[in-house]
């Protein structure tokens, strides 16, 4: 304790004999009293800022009373150095409005920006400090170096945005259905002969017929639907509606004997139908139907709902006359899929018979193609001929992929509907043309999956990382891999890189770096400087600075 006293002492004489023996000048003689530091010690660049916050500490019995001192900050780069306002400070004895340094020593701290330019990512930043003595400057022996820098890690990642294709609605297997209607009396089962003689049951057949006939086409199955009207006693129509349901079995069997052989067929009664009558009445032109229609809403039991309406005598005179009569009926149904073109007949079609292919079948396809110029024709097609909204979107996305941005803006011009997949492609236009508020208000508008990883990218350029790694899961590129190492999740960083390509390997190179593996930075070295522009980047590149 007597001996940590005494050398405290010690240096406190030391310095004031220091003080009291010498004039300002003599400060810069004893440079070495005088420590610096730095945070963060190796300078980065975010958002396109590298931002500084420096100390300098001066010992007890160093800082001259009468002395001024000038701090002036500069970030020395290849090409160049950019300076920084300069940080004045004084003695006890100075009467200037500047920081204050007493003789008993001081730290003082500085925070300051500069403007990211390039070759910044090898630079140094340091410190130049004079003294004056009654105005007269007196430099010190050299500069203090305070700071590597500047990292740009964040500059791998791409800030274009990721265009998004409208899906299609192209059905690989079509499900048709026709329908033909039998009609009975009152109270009847019967099926009269000139009921299978109609248009509509003539119709039915040839459908059937076409069918069986064409083999991109398979009846599945067959159905009877018996009804009885809502009139009358439930009991009684329950049973009506089941004869009904066995007449028209037979009628359909006898008109379909030569078609329909081995088809599967269903039959099913229903009884009373309460749900015809309300459509009926509802397409109907009563004047009364909106009565009709809230007694059915009002009543559940079937006899209730029959009593009421009957107590309405004028209105049920025209339902007997014009709805009942349409529900005393055998509906004949027959669902049939038909095969689509497939996939391989579709990208056939495209040199042979494009003009064949619906809209639907033209969005398909651009799925299937793989050149981007092979899915422009596609789409083109689509947008034009149809007036297809879609396909001038996808249209659009196929320009924004080989980065014509003007023929990508005129056809998004033509997209009639601003939904969430055009939002999205304007968005990446005003990304590209460096309008990243704009872009980012889009992105949010559309909401899709694409939109969350370009406002991923969005928020690296500005410094979000860990925004960016949030919204950048599962993008699976380098975007993603960039975010992770921005917020040092080295091991998620590795996962997610898997591209077998110069950048790929650039990011490799990095995450070996930072773990210390000498061995894979080398290996991935081997195809980053088979490339010229990344060799050029790695070389000043201070990832790399302290495993090479």
């Amino acid at each position: 304790m007597k001996k940590n006293l005494l050398r405290t002492f010690t240096l406190a004489l030391a310095g004031f004999v220091f003080v009291a023996c010498s004039g300002p000048a003599k400060m810069v003689k004893n440079p070495e009293m005088v420590t610096t530091s730095c945070n963060p010690e190796v300078l980065a660049v975010v958002a396109d800022v590298i931002n500084v916050s420096y100390t300098v500490t001066f010992a007890q019995g160093y800082f001259h009373p009468k002395a001024v001192l000038k701090v002036a900050p500069v970030l020395v780069y290849q090409g160049g150095e950019e300076a920084a306002p300069v940080l004045t400070l004084q003695g006890e004895k100075i009467m200037d409005n500047n920081t204050v340094v007493p003789v008993s020593g001081k730290s003082v701290s500085q925070t300051l920006q500069f403007a990211y330019k390039p070759g910044m990512e090898a630079s140094h930043f340091e410190l130049h400090l004079t003294v004056y003595d009654k105005n007269k400057p007196y430099e010190f022996p050299y500069p203090y170096k305070v700071a590597d820098g500047a990292n740009i890690t964040y500059k791998l990642a791409t800030f274009g945005g990721y265009p998004a294709f409208a899906p299609d609605a192209y059905q690989e297997i079509i499900r048709e259905q026709k329908e033909a209607q039998i009609l009975y009396l009152v109270n009847s089962s019967t099926v009269r002969p000139k009921e299978l003689t109609k248009d509509e049951i003539k119709d039915f057949e040839a459908f059937l017929s076409n069918a069986l006939n064409d083999e991109r086409k398979e009846i599945k199955n067959t159905e009877i639907i018996a009804y009885a009207s809502p009139e009358g006693p439930t009991a009684l129509n329950n049973k009506l509606s089941s004869s009904r349901e066995k007449s028209a079995e037979t009628a359909y069997k006898n008109a379909t004997k030569k078609i329909a052989t081995g088809v599967d067929l269903k039959t099913l009664s229903m009884g009373e139908d309460w749900d015809g009558f309300k459509t009926l009445v509802a397409q109907s032109d009563i004047l009364d139907k909106d009565l009709i229609l809230r007694v059915l809403e009002m009543y559940s039991d079937l006899n209730v709902r029959e009593r009421e309406i009957r107590n309405m005598s004028k209105v049920f005179t025209t339902l007997q006359d014009k709805v009942l009569p349409e529900l005393r009926r055998a509906r004949w149904i027959a669902n049939v899929d038909f095969t689509n073109f497939t996939s391989p007949e579709l990208l056939n079609m495209v040199t042979t018979q494009l003009d064949v292919l619906d809209e639907e079948a033209l969005l398909r396809v651009g799925t299937l193609l793989s050149e981007n110029n092979d899915k422009i024709k596609v789409y083109k097609q689509a947008a034009e001929k149809f007036n297809s909204s879609r396909g001038y979107n996808n249209l659009a996305a196929c320009y924004l992929n080989s980065n014509d941005l003007a023929a990508a803006k005129t056809a998004l011009a033509k997209a009639h509907n601003q939904d969430a997949y055009v939002k999205n492609n304007l968005g990446v236009v005003a990304a590209r043309e460096a309008k990243f508020d704009d872009a980012y208000a889009l992105f949010s508008q559309a909401g899709l999956t694409e939109s969350k990883y370009s406002m991923g990218a969005i928020d690296i350029k500005n410094g979000k990382y860990a925004e960016a790694a949030a919204k950048l899961v599962g993008e699976g590129d380098h975007n993603e891999t960039v975010a992770y190492l921005m917020t040092n999740q080295i091991d998620k960083a590795a996962a997610t890189m898997t591209c077998e390509c110069p950048k790929g390997s650039y990011l490799r190179a990095i995450i070996a770096a930072r773990r210390g593996d000498k061995a894979a930075w080398a290996k991935e070295m081997e195809v980053v400087n088979a490339n010229a522009n990344f060799k050029a980047r790695a070389e000043k590149d201070i990832e790399f600075a302290k495993i090479k």
